[in-house]
C-alpha cells in the first residue's frame, strides 16, 4: 500500500496511506493531489501538504467562518481569499442575509477538481446565485478592489509557496482598504507550537494596522502539532467581546446548523495558552525596541 508522507516540517510529520489516487497534476501553480484514505475520508493536498480531508474539514470551516459572521452580527458582504475546495463558501451561504460573496482563488484547477473530487466540502455552494469566482492572486485583489467587505476570510494554505504572500503587511494593509467601518479579518495562522513565526509575525504587522486584534484557536485532527490559531482583526474592539447571549441568540435565530462551532466554543476560543501570549509579547517587546525613537 502507497504512503503519502508530508513534507511541511523537517523532522517531524504524518503519513497517510493511500487507498486511491483520485487526482494528481501539476498546475500551473502548485502539485494538486486527492486521494482516499480508510480513516479521513478524500484528502487533498497542494505541494505536499495536506490542505484539508473529509472527515474533520469541519472544525476549520466552521470556525474561520461563523466566529466573525456571529459576533459581527449585520453581515452583508463577504471577501473569501483562497477556499478552492470550497468548505468556507458552504459554511458562509448558510446566512440568508449575506447579498454578496466574493471568493479569490489563484488555481482554478484546484476548484475544478475539488468540484468534482471532494463535493462533500462546497455542497454546491458554487452554484449560489449570491457568489462571483474570481481567479486572481489575492494579494493583487485587495490592493486593487473597489468594494468593501463586512468579513474577509483568508483561507490560505501555509506560508511558502504561493500562499507566502498572504502573510506579509502588504497583505493584511490590503484587507484593510477593503474593509467596510467595523469590518472583521479573520486568517488561519498555522499550528501555534509547530509555527509560531506565523504567529508573531501576524500579531506585528496587525497591530501596526489595526484598532483591535487577536488570534482564537481550536484543534484541527489533520492539522498536527496543536491547536491552529486564526488571526482576528478590526477598528471596532466591540466585537471581539460580544457577549455570550448575543452570540447565542444570533445563532438561535439564524438557524445555523453547525457540528463543531456553537456559541461556548466561540467565547472560549480567544483563550489562548501562555505560550502563544508569551510569544505575542516578546515580538511585542522587540518590535518596540526596533521601532521607538
Amino acid at each position: 500500500m502507497t504512503k503519502f508522507v508530508e513534507t511541511l516540517y523537517d523532522s517531524y510529520g504524518q503519513a497517510f496511506h493511500i487507498d486511491e489516487v483520485l487526482f494528481e497534476n501539476k498546475t500551473d501553480h502548485q502539485h494538486l493531489l486527492i486521494f482516499c484514505n480508510a480513516k479521513f475520508g478524500r484528502v487533498m493536498s497542494l505541494d505536499g501538504i495536506v490542505q484539508t480531508t473529509e472527515k474533520d474539514e469541519f472544525v476549520y470551516h466552521e470556525m474561520l467562518t461563523h466566529v466573525p459572521m456571529i459576533a459581527h452580527g449585520h453581515v452583508a458582504k463577504v471577501l473569501i481569499i483562497g477556499g478552492g475546495d470550497g468548505g468556507m463558501l458552504r459554511e458562509v451561504t448558510k446566512y440568508e442575509q449575506i447579498t454578496h460573496i466574493t471568493q479569490v482563488e489563484i488555481d482554478q484547477q484546484v476548484i475544478e477538481m475539488c468540484k468534482q473530487y471532494l463535493p462533500n466540502h462546497s455542497q454546491g455552494a458554487f452554484d449560489d446565485p449570491r457568489v462571483n469566482i474570481v481567479i486572481e492572486d489575492g494579494c493583487e485583489f485587495v490592493k486593487l478592489a473597489d468594494d468593501q467587505y463586512d468579513v474577509i476570510i483568508s483561507d490560505s494554505t501555509d506560508s511558502i509557496g504561493p500562499g507566502e504572500a498572504l502573510f506579509r503587511h502588504e497583505f493584511y494593509a490590503g484587507c484593510k482598504r477593503c474593509l467596510s467601518p467595523g469590518g472583521i479579518l479573520v486568517t488561519q495562522n498555522g499550528v501555534a507550537y509547530m509555527q509560531q513565526d506565523e504567529v508573531t509575525t501576524t500579531a506585528g504587522y496587525l497591530k501596526t494596522l489595526f484598532d483591535d486584534w487577536h488570534f482564537f484557536a481550536a484543534a484541527v485532527p489533520t492539522y498536527v502539532g496543536g491547536i491552529m490559531t486564526f488571526a482576528w482583526a478590526t477598528d471596532n474592539p466591540e466585537l471581539r467581546r460580544t457577549d455570550l447571549g448575543t452570540l447565542g441568540n444570533r445563532f438561535e435565530a439564524w438557524g445555523i446548523k453547525t457540528r463543531y462551532y456553537n456559541p461556548e466554543v466561540h467565547y472560549g476560543a480567544f483563550a489562548l495558552p501562555q505560550y502563544v501570549l508569551e510569544a505575542i509579547e516578546k515580538r511585542d517587546n522587540e518590535y518596540h525596541k526596533k521601532f521607538s525613537p
